[in-house]
């Protein structure tokens, strides 16, 4: 046998006993055996570097070193999930998704771990690249740290397609978690709060090797892709297992929501027997072809829901409340509390959200109330114990001055909080608009954080975010703990970041109420900053899914003398401030005012491609049949509930040729 054969013949037994081990528990060498095996493939790599494989088994002890985790596009975005909290919400979601699809529907019922998300992606059947959630949108370059978990293959097993993502949740075990903690402890150190954030923590770390030492294990439990072959969710998982990953057995394919409600009331109670933390249960339909049906909302797929378990609850003192100016002048008051174990972490705030909710509460210093975590993220107060009030308490009489700037607080009839509007002048609100401006979904400014903006605010150095572009490495050096080389990179990155898309720079500038989703139907409507900036109310209404309280405030925003000059000053210093040429180029409105539903299966081109190219040319995609829909484009596999609706209506049906000959 030559020693590439050698090699090879190490690596493929390391593989299998390594998937015997960590995704079937099933052991079928002693860990003595294997750490010998081990030795002799790092031994044989050592003296023949011309076998280099970055899938190799010897790869998984870590050892490089990342210094930046490299941005990355995802292919398939990683949408984010609807939340439900009882059965009223679940028969609601069911009663929708029902009048989008034919025929019956199942359902599979999915534990929701409580990790960091992972998309990771393989090409002929090997590891190719691993990358954060992020925003969606983009996330993090993390293979080198991914690599070190056993429980990821680094090369597939069976069938698989030439290119494949895998979606996952990277998770901390408990007994892991309490380990570390007991070497921790026994250090010296602070005990790590809680599984999830470390878990999510262990991905960002710049040594892999230390990622390696952590007992972190990746649950599957999506697959995007084509040539897949796959038609359910359900087959979605065992295809997954087949592959070498290890998906979770606990998955159970239902037939109702009644059937949901078992699996979510059994495993409110055996979760806390699990291994890892959980909270709550994902339902998905079951059918893929469905799942196309019913597509996605700006912000997570129709075809999916997440049940959460009921909160825990904890009793605590309140002991003060403070108050908290936001980028836009909005006052939010915030309670102090007797620090408190719930839900994996020590809570010391919680979030009162306005006025109203302090005086429908009656919440009192020094009260015992009662706090839970908001979906299990998110503290929040609940109710008071009045049985343990202590006597002569006195009720909350809310600020009536900005605890920054002591300007006079604003509060509009039928707005739920209170405003400073001292939008110049009121640090805070400063601060926040530039954080907002230079954050991952807006400008994405390498190098500079929110400390750092903190930092040149109060140095004098920057009072609005048009002020970035004027400064110099000489100005930032002196800094508190800016070297020579964040320097650089700061200024790069600022640099750099006039060539953002137009859409983002408007969510950057930070109008109310103007969101990403809103940025991009202002942008792509009128096209520059120019053309939105002189919009009168009416017009911007006409602009699809613009109401009139976006529409004030956008008007609002460009009636302020500040906000005008500094748009004149990021347009001067060349920032993107209209859609670019090459956008432009594959926009029309040759489709403008008309309504499609799009159903089926089409071949010339994917659904999805099929509705950016009614976007793109001024249409409107709607996800169900009306009076007002112009035509329902119809593939293979239409619902017939779909063709007898837009019939009885008198809706035209035409076939995937027939759309581009309209193009």
């Amino acid at each position: 046998m030559s020693t590439k054969e050698k090699i090879e013949s190490l690596r493929e037994e390391l593989r299998q006993h390594n998937y015997n081990y960590y995704t079937l528990d099933n052991p079928t060498i002693t860990d003595f055996e294997f750490d010998m095996k081990l030795k002799s493939l790092q031994e044989l790599e050592a003296k023949h570097p011309e076998f280099y494989d970055a899938n190799s088994p010897s790869l998984r002890v870590g050892g490089a070193v990342t210094k930046s985790f490299e941005t990355v596009v995802h292919e398939h975005r990683m949408y984010s999930l609807d939340n439900s909290y009882s059965k009223e919400d679940l028969l609601d979601w069911e009663k929708r998704i029902k009048k989008l699809v034919d025929g019956p529907i199942t359902y599979v019922c999915e534990l929701k771990y409580d990790g960091a998300s992972i998309s990771l992606t393989y090409e002929n059947g090997k590891l190719l690249r691993a990358v954060t959630r992020g925003d969606g949108f983009q996330g993090d370059d993390v293979t080198t740290n991914i690599r070190t978990i056993n429980t990821v293959p680094l090369i597939l097993k069976g069938d698989y397609p030439e290119k494949i993502d895998i979606r996952g949740e990277i998770v901390l075990p408990f007994d892991g978690f309490n380990k570390m903690n007991e070497e921790r402890v026994a250090a010296g150190e602070e005990p790590y709060k809680n599984p999830r954030n470390t878990a999510s923590g262990s991905l960002k770390l710049q040594d892999s090797a230390e990622t390696a030492k952590r007992p972190l294990e990746c649950l599957l439990y999506n697959i995007e892709g084509r040539g897949t072959g796959i038609k359910t969710q359900f087959e979605n998982l065992e295809k997954a297992r087949n592959w070498g990953f290890k998906a979770p057995s606990d998955a159970k394919l239902v037939n109702s929501i009644d059937e949901v409600l078992e699996f979510v009331n059994y495993w409110d109670n055996a979760r806390h027997d699990l291994p890892y933390e959980t909270d709550g249960v994902v339902i998905k339909v079951n059918s893929l072809f469905q799942q196309q049906e019913l597509g996605y909302t700006s912000k997570a797929p129709r075809w999916a829901m997440a049940y959460k378990f009921k909160a825990e609850q904890v009793s605590t003192r309140l002991n003060s409340i403070s108050y908290q100016v936001g980028r836009t002048g909005a006052i939010t008051p915030v309670a102090n509390l007797e620090p408190v174990a719930l839900a994996g972490t020590i809570v010391k705030r919680a979030s009162l959200h306005n006025a109203d909710q302090i005086e429908k509460l009656d919440i009192r210093i020094n009260d015992a109330v009662f706090v839970e975590k908001g979906g299990e993220i998110i503290p929040k107060i609940i109710a008071v114990d009045l049985s343990k009030r202590r006597q002569g308490s006195q009720s909350t009489v809310y600020i009536s001055k900005c605890p920054e700037c002591h300007h006079e607080l604003v509060r509009t009839e039928g707005d739920a909080k209170h405003y400073c509007l001292n939008y110049n002048g009121c640090n805070p609100q400063v601060i926040g608009r530039i954080q907002h401006y230079i954050s991952r979904k807006a400008m994405d400014i390498e190098g500079l954080g929110d400390e750092t903006v903190a930092l040149l605010v109060n140095a004098g150095l920057i009072s609005n975010y048009s002020d970035l572009y004027v400064l110099k490495k000489t100005d930032v050096l002196p800094l508190e703990r800016m070297a020579e080389k964040s320097a650089d990179k700061l200024i790069a990155g600022i640099e750099a970041s006039k060539q953002i898309p137009f859409e983002r720079v408007l969510y950057a500038i930070g109008i109310r109420f103007v969101g990403e989703t809103v940025a991009k139907k202002l942008a792509k409507h009128f096209k520059s900053i120019d053309a939105l900036s002189i919009a009168n109310i009416d017009e911007l209404i006409s602009v699809d899914e613009i109401g009139e309280k976006i529409a004030e405030s956008v008007v609002e925003f460009f009636s302020i003398k500040a906000n005008h000059d500094m748009v004149q000053r990021l347009k001067m210093f060349g920032v993107q401030l209209e859609l670019s040429t090459d956008v432009l180029a594959n926009q029309t409105n040759r489709l403008e005012g008309q309504i499609f539903v799009v159903s089926g299966v089409f071949h010339t081109v994917s659904r999805n491609e099929l509705k950016q190219l009614i976007e793109n040319n001024g249409g409107k995609v709607a996800s169900s049949i009306s009076s007002k829909t112009t035509y329902v484009v119809a593939g293979d596999k239409m619902g017939p509930s779909k063709r007898t609706k837009a019939e009885a209506l008198g809706v035209p049906i035409i076939l995937e040729n027939d759309f581009f000959q309209i193009l």
